[in-house]
């Protein structure tokens, strides 16, 4: 590393790139990994399973699409209010793959996270200037 005084126009990119990166709204609502194309196959799964519990839970309990989505975003989430429950033999074990397959989502999910939050501000910008 040198010791040479970095540019004004240079820092300035600098800063303005790093306040664009750390923007607390879109690292809330985890834009800036929906953004990363290498973290995009973890939400098509997401949606995926989310459809596919959702279809299934209405077809198996006969409860409204949005108990269905409801259960399944409480259930994938492992928080479990209890408020709604299976009660078919089949349901119940549905929702046994269902748990673990959503305990995977949740750690494929946070290990994006970590990966995209980790990598250089350097290459971030590089990426985001070769998708413009």
């Amino acid at each position: 590393m040198s010791n040479k005084p970095i540019e004004p126009l240079k820092q300035a990119e600098t800063v303005t790139s790093d306040v664009r990166r750390a923007h607390p709204i879109q690292r809330l609502l985890l834009i800036d990994v929906m953004r990363d194309k290498e973290s995009r196959p973890v939400f098509y799964w997401v949606g995926g399973v989310l459809l596919i519990g959702t279809m299934a839970y209405h077809w198996l309990e006969g409860w409204s699409y949005l108990d269905a989505l409801y259960f399944c975003v409480i259930s994938l989430a492992t928080i479990g209010y209890g408020d709604l429950t299976p009660t078919t033999p089949e349901a119940k074990l549905f929702t046994i793959i269902y748990v673990i397959n959503g305990i995977g989502i949740l750690l494929a999910l946070f290990d994006r996270i970590r990966t995209v939050r980790n990598m250089p501000l350097q290459q971030i910008s590089t990426k985001e200037n070769s998708e413009t």
